[in-house]
């Protein structure tokens, strides 16, 4: 399979032979869904708690007698019943959301979003991507006389000067190959990646 290689005005000077297994695979959108849930399940962290009715501050005197008043009986302010009282099924901190995705069920959605992005013309393949200073111009310029507003930039070669200058800016993002999740390559709306990247990602989802 080919893919077009873009000079650094954005067009398409010639193609590159790549993995029909990895920029091939039919789409799978069911995979797709379970891979990106999974990414996000598994960045949440358990920072959730409320008290039960043993651990919320009350008095243990009952608050009136058991008969006779014509009112509920009661034997705490405690009680999840009562404003102020304890949560009968509080959330814990040990609260576990991680999703397990087999490794092989992972490639295979990875191949089936980088194959989609290719059939929609949403990736394309550059030779390399270098600033000679971090300064964020000097990308802002780059991406600009290749038409490119927003942007996923995977390289191999992710040096102090291109991470320093494309930090800041909102819409772009830059990663090494073994950083690309499912989530950001879904999320941009396009993505880029250099030669060496594109070797780097066919040996690691060979």
């Amino acid at each position: 399979m080919e893919l077009k290689l873009i000079n650094a005005q954005g067009e398409a000077g010639s193609t590159v032979n790549v993995s029909d297994g990895l920029f091939g695979r039919d789409y799978n959108e069911a995979l797709i869904h379970q891979l990106v849930v999974a990414y996000q399940a598994n960045a949440r962290s358990g920072n959730r708690a409320q008290m039960t009715r043993s651990e919320v501050r009350h008095s243990t005197k009952k608050p009136w007698r058991q008969k006779g008043t014509g009112r509920a009986r009661i034997g705490t302010t405690a009680s999840p019943l009562w404003r102020g009282g304890g949560r009968a099924f509080p959330n814990t901190p040990e609260e576990n959301f991680s999703h397990k995705v087999n490794r092989k069920m992972y490639r295979a959605g990875i191949a089936a979003i980088l194959s989609q992005l290719a059939r929609e013309d949403r990736l394309a393949v550059i030779d390399d991507f270098t600033v000679d200073a971090p300064k964020t111009r000097l990308v802002v310029q780059k991406l600009k006389s290749m038409g490119v507003e927003s942007a996923l930039l995977v390289t191999d070669d992710l040096n102090d000067n291109l991470m320093l200058a494309a930090r800041n800016l909102p819409n772009v993002l830059v990663l090494e190959p073994k950083h690309a999740d499912p989530f950001t390559l879904v999320r941009f709306p396009r993505v880029l990646l250099t030669k060496g990247a594109v070797t780097k990602l066919e040996e690691m989802l060979a």
